[in-house]
């Protein structure tokens, strides 16, 4: 065995071990205080913490110390100045706003708010998300922390669904068969990059291409329906946008791009949105974007109206619903 293999098995006499995730086990040494140690990856970092927290030498060492709450609020479609305007008239207004600590990120378009408090200012956590529901309900999807991800999951729980990618090239596949058990829900997906291959792969009419572009709506409609005959699917997602850093005109700059998501039963929803960022941002936004529209389709199908053959001429439901989400 190597030396550093062999240093890494070495523990303190008497101390709780913590089985590695990784190839670094964790320790735990009873004392006053008691002292936590742990690799530093936080891949093996976070799930040997919950661990180190449950064992008997922590537990004995925060005896008594007070344990606080913490709720998490996720949010879409609302840049952070907005959100930081809501906070900044809440602590104005809600009276114990000072025992709330409240920290906010932008992850992947979407803001998370996360919020500690002792059990005693519970009341005053309740008046903030009715003050946030009030002021961003279309914005809010998650309240109890769940990701679009879980959402989504959910919601294509005895469906099938098929994707269309050119800009993203399978990242929305990809996103969406990331979780054990995808190939209950996921049929398939096709990568058409090249305007041949939405052609001969998706079915998508040539002069639909020439006409409007292959990063318009009408393409984006006729990829989706290609995706759902191809793959025998009732669900379908297409994207199709101009990532950069080349490839934008005037009339269509880069971070231009076009979504469709459809149901077998006419059912769907299309959208353009420019997106900001370089290249790795407009492709990994898009795949955020595409999850929170299959999300609204499917959550919300009464809203929907039917999506005619990919013409040019589609009824969509209101164009206000879906927005990019500025920094």
């Amino acid at each position: 065995m190597r030396a550093a293999n062999r240093k890494q098995a070495l523990i303190p006499e008497g101390a709780y071990v913590i089985d590695p995730v990784g190839t670094a086990p964790g320790v735990v040494v009873p004392g006053k205080p008691a002292v936590v140690v742990l690799p530093g990856p936080p891949r093996e970092l976070q799930p040997m913490w919950r661990t180190a927290v449950a064992s008997e030498p922590v537990r004995e060492a925060i005896a008594g110390h007070t344990e606080y709450r913490q709720e998490m609020v996720r949010m879409f479609g609302l840049p952070e100045s907005g959100l930081a305007d809501t906070l900044r008239d809440a602590e104005e207004g809600i009276e114990g706003y000072g025992e709330l600590e409240i920290t906010t990120c932008l992850r992947r378009g979407e803001i998370e708010m996360v919020t500690r408090f002792e059990p005693r200012a519970a009341p005053v956590y309740a008046e903030l998300l009715e003050l946030l529901r009030d002021r961003h309900a279309r914005d809010i999807f998650s309240e109890d922390g769940s990701s679009i991800d879980d959402q989504v999951v959910q919601l294509l729980a005895s469906r099938r669904i098929a994707t269309a990618e050119s800009c993203t090239a399978g990242l929305l596949a990809a996103r969406l068969t990331d979780r054990p058990g995808s190939s209950a829900y996921v049929a398939g997906g096709v990568v058409a990059y090249a305007n041949e291959a939405k052609v001969e792969l998706l079915g998508v009419d040539p002069v639909l291409i020439e006409r409007h572009g292959a990063v318009s709506e009408p393409v984006a409609d006729a990829m989706a329906e290609g995706a759902l005959r191809r793959f025998e699917a009732d669900t379908a997602v297409a994207i199709t946008g101009i990532a950069g850093p080349d490839g934008g005109s005037e009339e269509k700059p880069v971070g231009t791009v076009c979504w469709s998501v459809q149901l077998a039963d006419g059912r769907g929803l299309t959208r353009t949105v420019r997106l900001p960022g370089d290249r790795a941002d407009i492709r990994d936004r898009s795949t955020t974007v595409a999850m929170h529209l299959l999300r609204r389709v499917l959550s919300e199908p009464a809203a929907l109206t039917p999506v005619a053959a990919a013409s040019g001429d589609r009824a969509t439901a209101d164009p206000a619903s879906a927005r990019s989400h500025p920094r």
